[in-house]
Formats: structure tokens, sequence, C-alpha cells
């Protein structure tokens, strides 16, 4: 954990790919510049999936992360539909990180397969942020845009003004007079229903949420979360980024069925195939598994977990045997359109826990 240093203050900046999935496949398919791209699922519309990504002239449409791929297609019929492609992704990913970890003095934490944290010392931060722009450029032709801030709460929500490939400063000096006004959604970690509970209480504006008890959040939100809430209002929290890397907590995966599973004996050959899958990541780990959670997604759109933790197991029969006690929890006669399981593992001491930076996790 160190904060770099090629001289100056500590800054944070927040590095962000623009359309990052789209912008890979554009550049392995140059004639898509300009063009509606969508990316999601095997690329099919008339197959169950959601958006991956979509480039900003398929964004203008409507066309959102999560939305389903038909509904998609038809808010942009012309639009072009690719499947997922996740190595060519995580390749690029990996010289994006490579890239910016060979900067002067900079301390890298990834968040995602498209954003990290810097961590810099620095006389001129958006001259820093120019220069890796520039070297992410020049090694992999993906744009990125950066924010600058003195907390990594600041310099995530303003890497937001600055797309696409700019960069904005959001500091304690200037974080009411940019956000203040703003809906406190638009706050990094505050979604819609989060937002919608603190309208509850008379807080609708960041300004608000800033000048708010902490304490008065807590009955809403409980002793951790009431007055994290209150310091997200404020901008504030830590500016130390962590390079330490990322441990998974555990593995997932999940299926969506093209035709409803209503026979027990399909549920019961979808459960020990997802099971075989997991048990592939975990033991590539080998940390045993601590935990189990099925995920069931009945027609139309209606989701629930089913989980237990289980003693500490490396056998493959005994979590097989757990995961399909799980199922057994499953509504009878219930239309199932997804199942997705995850195995939660053992943490080794010095690890930062988290989940691993890629996407599709749950």
């Amino acid at each position: 954990m160190t904060t770099g240093g090629v001289g100056g203050n500590p800054w944070v900046l927040h590095v962000d790919l623009d359309q990052f999935i789209a912008a890979v496949e554009v550049l392995r398919r140059p004639e898509l510049a300009g063009k509606p791209v969508i990316v999601g699922g095997r690329g099919d519309p008339t197959e169950r999936a959601v958006v991956s990504t979509a480039s900003y002239e398929a964004r203008a449409f409507g066309v959102g992360s999560g939305m389903p791929l038909r509904i998609a297609a038809r808010k942009v019929p012309d639009a072009v539909i690719l499947p997922v492609d996740q190595e060519a992704y995580l390749a690029a990913s990996e010289a994006v990180m490579a890239t910016l970890r060979a900067q002067p003095g900079a301390t890298v934490q990834v968040l995602g397969w498209d954003e990290a944290f810097v961590g810099v010392e620095t006389e001129d931060p958006e001259a820093y942020a120019h220069q890796m722009q520039a070297a992410v450029l020049a090694r992999t032709q993906l744009h990125c845009s950066v924010g600058i801030g003195d907390t990594l709460v600041r310099a995530k929500v303003a890497t937001g003004f600055g797309k696409p490939a700019g960069v904005f400063r959001l500091t304690a000096g200037n974080w009411l007079d940019i956000m203040g006004s703003r809906p406190t959604k638009e706050l990094w970690g505050v979604g819609g229903r989060v937002s919608a509970r603190l309208a509850k209480l008379g807080i609708n504006t960041v300004a608000e949420l800033a000048a708010s008890d902490p304490q008065d959040l807590v009955p809403e939100f409980g002793p951790r979360m009431g007055p994290w809430y209150a310091q997200l209002g404020r901008g504030d929290g830590t500016s130390v980024v962590d390079d330490t890397p990322w441990v998974a907590r555990g593995h997932s995966r999940e299926t969506t069925f093209q035709q409803d599973l209503t026979d027990p004996a399909q549920v019961e050959d979808a459960v020990r195939e997802l099971t075989a899958h997991v048990l592939e990541d975990v033991v590539a780990e080998g940390r045993p598994v601590i935990g189990l959670t099925l995920k069931v997604r009945y027609a139309p759109f209606l989701t629930t977990t089913l989980g237990k933790k289980v003693p500490e197991t490396f056998d493959r029969n005994e979590i097989l045997s757990r995961a399909l006690d799980l199922a057994a929890g499953i509504e009878a006669g219930r239309p199932i359109r997804l199942l997705g399981l995850r195995a939660e593992m053992a943490m080794p001491n010095d690890a930062r826990k988290g989940h691993t930076p890629t996407r599709g996790g749950w």
C-alpha cells in the first residue's frame, strides 16, 4: 500500500476507459467506427441475453448495460450486435493496467476490466492525467477519461464529468459547488433504492446529505451504513490507493436458459453442470469452500437466492450434495429462466478482500 512519488502533493486519479468493450470490438473491426454497436450474450437478439455494453452511438437511442438484448435490438434496428469475447477484453485490460503501472510514481488499484485508481504525488495532476491518457492511447489505441480528486470518492465521481476522453478535478474546495444541487443517486455507491430511502428522510440532494447528522441516518440504514452515506454526501473518505492484489471471495457461474426449465430433472442437471464449472475455478484457487449461494430467476423475471454456510471442504461430492440441497428449496412447478451458483472460499490472512476485478459477478 503506497502513495507513489514524483514530487508534490498526493492525488487520486480515477481512470475509466470509454465504452471499453465496444471500443475493443471497433479496434478489431474498424469499419464499425461511428456505428451503433451493441455487445451481449452470443450476439443473437432472439436469445435470452443482456447488453454488456453499447457504443455511444447506441446509447443515444437509450441502450444501456443490463438491458435485454431483444429490447436493445428493437430500439436500434440497424445496430451491429456482437457476442461477448471475454478473452479479448481481458487482454486489452491487462495492457491498459500495465501501462498505468509504468507511469512515474504510480500506485495502481484495479477496480475492473475498464477502471482503476492511480495514486501519485505531483504538482500538476492535470498534466499527469493527460500523460497517462496519451500513454494508454499509444499502447492500446483506447481512450480513457480521468477524474482527479483528493479522495477516492471525489476522483471516482469526477470521471463522469470528464467523459468522454477528458479530465476533471473534484476536491473539498469545489465538491458542493459542483455536486451540491444534484440528486443523491448521482453519488458513487448510492443507487435508486437508497436515494428513495433518503428522500423519505427529506434528503434529496447531495448538499442535504452532506449537511445531515450521521446519527439521524442510523435508524434507517444502521450504525455502519448511515454514517457512511453521510460521508459520501461530503465526498470524504480515504485518499490511499491500495495496490494489494484483490483476492476473490468466491467464484460464480450462471446460465440463462433459452427455454424455461419446468422439469425437476432438468433443474438437477443444470445445478450439477453449474457446480462442475464453479469447482473448476475453486480448485484453481486452492482454497476451501465455506459457503454456497444458489441464484434462481423465475419467469418472467423474479429473482431470489438460497444460501448456506458449509464446513470448510475441498470435497467435490460434498459441495455438489449441498448445492443440490439448496436446489430442493426451489418452488415446485414455477418455470425457471436462470440459475446461478456461487461458492464462497476461505480467505488467506494477507489478502485484500473483495470481488475479482472482472465483470459479471453477483
